[in-house]
């Protein structure tokens, strides 16, 4: 049985390389030679869960084909999030909890998609379900990916799921999930320190909707002038990877943790579509305030793709 390569989306966040870690050794409990790696090095938020639980991140690759001929996909399915060349391997599994767009194969393959919060609950129940005990580190990190994706179950794409596996998790880690959450979630909003590119992209992702090619950027913070002070450089680096990559509009969220509000700022066109989408008009400094937006997943992009797709 030749090795696996096993990873999450480009620009990883702490879901995407812990899903990538947990899903590697699920599957190698299983039987198979699995590797996790990253499309990306970990942010400051995730470095601090992989300190505080002491694992090694996932080595990180930008191709995979000239290393394995299969690969399994975590917290993604979407071509343009993967890796460059995702179209010269066969992909063998898929675990994910996003949309499925422009995602074809030419063999069948196991599919796991279930709408959690997170990757990592999903996974705690395939290890549930096959009754493959958790290691306690392990377990540290799957709880610090759904705490990262549900903002600490506030966020409307957390369910009743992901709310068990974090009390289960917990308790396996020996932690407690409310202290140790806001901690992790502070440590990744230290934007002071973050280069406007890291800022712009460091959780950025692409999308195809209506025929344009849109990016949208999320960065989370305590106070939104953190970010905004910065705002003319801001621009000027997404224009900059506008024109680098081809992208039609770019979208930066920008999330306060703390009372679950959002800022979007927007670049390029067609504006009035974004406005169209949240029924409100940007303001004269390209900005939109959306209260109690935080997730891309469930509150952006649908609207988004209603509105330019619909």
């Amino acid at each position: 049985m030749s090795k696996e390569l096993v990873f999450g989306h480009r620009n990883p966040d702490t879901d995407a390389i812990t899903a990538a870690i947990s899903y590697s050794y699920y599957q190698n409990q299983l039987g198979f030679e699995t590797e996790a790696v990253a499309l990306g090095e970990p942010n400051d938020e995730t470095k601090y869960a992989l300190d505080h639980f002491k694992m090694k991140a996932p080595r990180v690759v930008k191709t995979v084909s000239n290393e394995v001929d299969k690969v399994m996909l975590v917290d993604h399915n979407e071509p343009q999030q993967s890796a460059e060349d995702i179209d010269k391997v066969t992909v063998t599994h898929v675990v994910d909890h996003h949309r499925i767009a422009n995602f074809n194969t030419a063999q069948p393959l196991y599919y796991t998609a279930r709408p959690y919060g997170c990757v990592s609950t999903i996974l705690t129940e395939m290890y549930q379900e096959k009754n493959i005990d958790i290691p306690a580190n392990l377990a540290g990190m799957m709880l610090s990916a759904i705490i990262s994706d549900t903002l600490l179950l506030k966020s409307p794409t957390t369910t009743d799921h992901d709310r068990e596996a974090v009390k289960y998790l917990a308790k396996i880690a020996n932690v407690d999930y409310e202290k140790y959450g806001l901690q992790m979630l502070k440590a990744g909003t230290n934007v002071d320190k973050r280069t406007d590119l890291d800022i712009v992209e460091g959780d950025s992702k692409s999308f195809s909707l209506g025929g344009k090619s849109i990016r949208i950027g999320q960065v989370n913070c305590v106070d939104l002038d953190d970010v905004f002070k910065r705002q003319a450089d801001l621009e000027k680096t997404m224009k900059g990877e506008m024109d680098k990559n081809g992208y039609d509009l770019f979208i930066l969220i920008v999330t306060n943790i703390l009372n679950s509000d959002s800022d979007l700022l927007v670049t390029g066109e067609p504006t009035e579509k974004v406005e169209q989408a949240f029924g409100k008009k940007l303001n004269d400094q390209h900005r939109m305030n959306l209260p109690g937006v935080v997730s891309r997943k469930k509150q952006v992009v649908p609207p988004l793709t209603d509105a330019f797709e619909g």
